[in-house]
């Protein structure tokens, strides 16, 4: 027992200070480093979604549909690659081209008896 007191004098005295300075100062260092590290994980995660929506709009509404083979093409391409059709004349059918007033149902109230 002696001999382990000996030898290892560093290891006790570096642990009798860890032990007196960890209530001190290192639980608010340890409780604020998980805290952030539980942040980024739950951050990160939701920071990729994000992404892949934000990229999944984009792609959708640059995409056009020709009305004569149905094919479906990025907006970079001015003619259909299976057809050749000009797709500019496409662009109307797009949903966000639209006026509110030609995509709104109208509803009249009657009366019943």
């Amino acid at each position: 027992m002696n001999y382990f007191l000996k030898a290892n004098k560093n290891l006790l005295t570096y642990s009798l200070i860890i032990l007196i300075f960890i209530p001190i100062f290192g639980i608010n260092f340890f409780i604020s480093f998980l805290s952030n590290i539980l942040l980024l994980l739950f951050l990160i995660p939701l920071l990729l979604v994000i992404l892949v929506f934000v990229g999944y709009n984009f792609y959708k509404s640059k995409m056009n549909t020709c009305k004569s083979c149905g094919a479906i093409s990025l907006g970079f391409s001015e003619k259909c690659i299976n057809c050749g059709v000009n797709l500019e004349n496409n662009s109307n059918n797009n949903q966000f081209d639209k006026k509110p007033s030609e995509s709104t149902i109208e509803v009249k109230a009657e009366e019943v008896k």
